[in-house]
């Protein structure tokens, strides 16, 4: 477990607000957390002393119960904030909500929200350490930790690695967190994808960009598919599922023909049949299972690092 170094940041809003040292470091802390989550007792008392709510305004399953077994992992007190039955529908604002829960002596806040920005919007009125769980389109900090913890389990450093991001890349804040994350930790990225769906100057960030799926398999050494967000587009922006996948779908086929082994991702839920075939999605190229398991150690590192920074809890670890 690291304990010497302390993280930059008091909250966790975006990676772009991260240095390549603190990536590392919530990496390198993640390793020894994997290592206790291997043992037949789980649990640690680092944050028996503290406090977090888990703020959800919109629907999740994956992220929510891995933030909700790291927290428990850690021994922290737990409080689960359901937006719907809220006072939310009575009218109640987001700063009178969480001000009402701060109240209750919190230390952390674990937020979700369909709204860019809401994370970075509420760090400014309360005094509580917040974690960024999705914020609309913007960023996903957490899950591109945890893919960059995956890819280097399965690739070793990263630098020069070769990384496709293939999908829907406009309407995806794990595909923005995710080319933040890869750029600073000096991996080589590409995002795939019809151009509908590619922002247009995103090239600004560093990537390259390619509409050809087969080429970009051939170029990477990882490949971090995304599932095309229905839920998000005001417009048809392709004419179907079907013609997307013709064109973009990803099966096993296409996997065993390459020349050489890549690393095959999806941060789910994955859309059989769209995106990744089942046999691509179960095939010994795909470590989509390990990213499920790693998500819940790094999101134990991030929480321990920025309980350590704001509240000194540098040797607390038993």
């Amino acid at each position: 477990m690291n304990k010497g170094n302390v993280i930059s940041v008091d909250n966790l809003l975006g990676i772009k607000d991260l240095t390549a040292a603190d990536i590392n470091l919530i990496l390198d802390t993640a390793v020894g957390f994997k290592d206790i989550l291997q043992r037949p007792i789980k649990k640690v008392p680092t944050l028996r002393d503290t406090t977090i709510v888990n703020l959800f305004y919109e629907n999740s399953t994956r992220t929510k119960i891995s933030f909700e077994l790291a927290e428990k992992r850690l021994g922290a007190d737990i409080v689960n904030f359901a937006a719907s039955s809220s006072s939310l529908k009575k009218g109640e604002t987001l700063i009178d909500t969480v001000q009402n829960i701060l109240s209750m002596k919190v230390d952390m806040v674990v937020m979700r929200h369909s709204a860019s920005g809401a994370p970075h919007f509420l760090s400014n009125h309360i005094d509580a350490a917040i974690v960024n769980a999705g914020d609309g389109t913007n960023e996903h900090p957490t899950q591109a930790l945890l893919d960059s913890f995956s890819m280097r389990e399965a690739q070793g450093n990263l630098k020069g690695k070769k990384v496709a991001i293939i999908g829907d890349i406009s309407h995806s804040r794990v595909a923005l967190s995710n080319i933040f994350c890869l750029k600073k930790l000096g991996a080589k990225v590409v995002v795939c994808g019809p151009p509908t769906l590619i922002p247009k100057h995103i090239q600004s960030l560093g990537v390259d960009v390619s509409y050809n799926v087969q080429e970009t398999l051939e170029w990477c050494d990882i490949a971090n598919v995304l599932r095309i967000q229905l839920e998000r587009q005001d417009m048809p922006l392709f004419s179907s599922l079907r013609e997307y996948a013709l064109q973009f779908g990803i099966d096993k086929k296409m996997l065993d023909g390459l020349k050489k082994e890549i690393t095959l991702m999806h941060p789910g839920p994955i859309n059989r049949g769209v995106e990744l075939s089942s046999d691509a999605a179960d095939s010994a190229h795909s470590i989509i299972l390990d990213q499920v398991q790693n998500g819940v150690a790094v999101r134990m590192a991030v929480l321990f690092l920025l309980a350590q920074k704001n509240k000194s809890l540098a040797d607390s670890l038993a």
